[in-house]
């Protein structure tokens, strides 16, 4: 108020009524300015509150618009015969609100995310769904609409996530399907039994990931890790793929980790080297095993885009959030320890993963989905920073071609299925 008294703004008692030597006029298409007569300017914000008004609906039954010979605009009321340099709609102006698109940050829970989205049209297959990020997921898809699958291991477990979401809203169409990533043959059957249902596919989101276990070989043959974090899902998009670019605009999200820049998947020749993805017993180590996965996933992304996205697939790789807790690290107990002692500081479910996932306001049938932060999350970014320090050349798409084509000759099931564009 001492500002306004200083600029002689304070003579008025309402807010909006304007100081001495003020003059409110209005534009030809309605917006309200100012004049200063002592000052002889103008401005398009109110000298008091600074807001900008404007003009809202059409004249009153028998008034008119004109221009005089100056250009200034004037009103015509044919009923009681009068002119006025007045906007007769003046008495009822809006003020011109600024809408600016909404920030999300690491606190904003999914559902707000999604929030007045009609997903009701699409389709979304989620691995690892029955708990944690891949529940929270699957359930803030399908409270928006979206017909979700989700896609476990554990078909009880599934089930029992099934019907806490179609719990909170009856209506969700929601279904459990058997699938697991440890097994090529159960992959498969998964596409197959997908196919079979004549569904759309607009969004698959390979989420399901182990941590901390302890060396195991898969009935494949290969490091269980690598093949439940990396593989399964790679040969999973393989097998799908004619669904995708069938229901493009379509997209590919691959839950990666910021831990991937803590490794390497290169020999001291730069080829990638199998006994690094896949290492014997006496080499291994659970959380570089699981750093060397998550790289793999965003050099994966990184292929499959470039291969994809001409046929309106994109894909894009994702970093769920750090210290988040969830059921990940149950097969070491100190990583459990240490999970549960910052679990007070940690991120709920609700505010991981899909924070980063938005349907648009505009057309959503040319761009189904948006990822903040451009074309991904930080982890995306991160990766190919990691590719080009890996790469002699600084050729990011040369390691990720070279990860994609090592990935298809792991397993003879790998190699039969549908290639995706031109071999590197």
């Amino acid at each position: 108020m001492a500002a306004l008294k200083y600029a002689g703004l304070d003579d008025t008692d309402s807010e909006d009524e304007l100081p001495p030597g003020w003059e409110e006029r209005t534009t030809k298409d309605g917006w309200v300015y100012y004049a200063n007569h002592d000052e002889m300017k103008t401005q398009w914000e109110h000298p008091k509150t600074g807001k900008k008004r404007r003009c809202a609906g059409d004249l009153p039954y028998g008034w008119e618009q004109e221009t005089d010979d100056k250009g200034q605009v004037f009103y015509v009321d044919h009923i009681n015969k009068r002119t006025t340099y007045f906007d007769p709609r003046q008495a009822f102006t809006v003020e011109d609100v600024q809408h600016k698109p909404k920030r999300y940050d690491a606190n904003t829970p999914a559902l707000e995310i999604l929030q007045g989205r009609d997903l009701s049209d699409r389709v979304v297959v989620i691995t690892g769904a029955n708990s944690g990020i891949g529940f929270e997921t699957a359930r803030s898809f399908a409270l928006h609409g979206a017909h979700v699958v989700l896609a476990c291991r554990n078909k009880t477990r599934a089930n029992e996530a099934v019907g806490l979401i179609q719990k909170e809203w009856h209506k969700s169409r929601v279904e459990a399907m058997n699938l697991d990533l440890a097994s090529l043959s159960s992959v498969k059957e998964f596409a197959e039994a997908f196919k079979a249902k004549n569904l759309a596919l607009h969004i698959l989101v390979c989420n399901a990931a182990v941590c901390t276990q302890p060396w195991k070989l898969t009935e494949d043959g290969l490091e269980s890790t690598f093949q439940i974090c990396h593989l399964g899902h790679f040969y999973l998009v393989q097998c799908l793929q004619d669904v995708l670019r069938r229901s493009a605009p379509a997209r590919v999200v691959v839950v990666s980790s910021e831990s991937h820049r803590f490794t390497d998947l290169v020999d001291t020749c730069g080829k990638v080297d199998l006994a690094l993805l896949s290492p014997a017993k006496k080499d291994y180590w659970s959380m570089l095993a699981y750093n060397r996965a998550k790289l793999c996933n965003i050099l994966f992304s990184n292929e499959l885009h470039r291969r994809l996205s001409p046929n309106g697939v994109s894909c894009n790789a994702v970093h769920p959030g750090n210290m988040m807790y969830t059921s990940i690290h149950r097969s070491w107990w100190l990583m459990t320890l240490l999970f549960n002692l910052v679990r007070p500081f940690t991120k709920s479910m609700s505010r991981s993963h899909f924070r980063h996932i938005n349907y648009p306001q505009t057309s959503a049938a040319l761009s189904p989905l948006h990822i903040f932060e451009g074309s991904g999350d930080s982890a995306c970014s991160q990766g190919r920073r990691k590719m080009r320090a890996l790469q002699p050349n600084g050729s990011a798409d040369g390691l990720s071609c070279s990860v994609w084509a090592f990935s298809r000759s792991c397993r003879p099931a790998a190699r039969q299925a549908l290639s995706l564009g031109p071999r590197c």
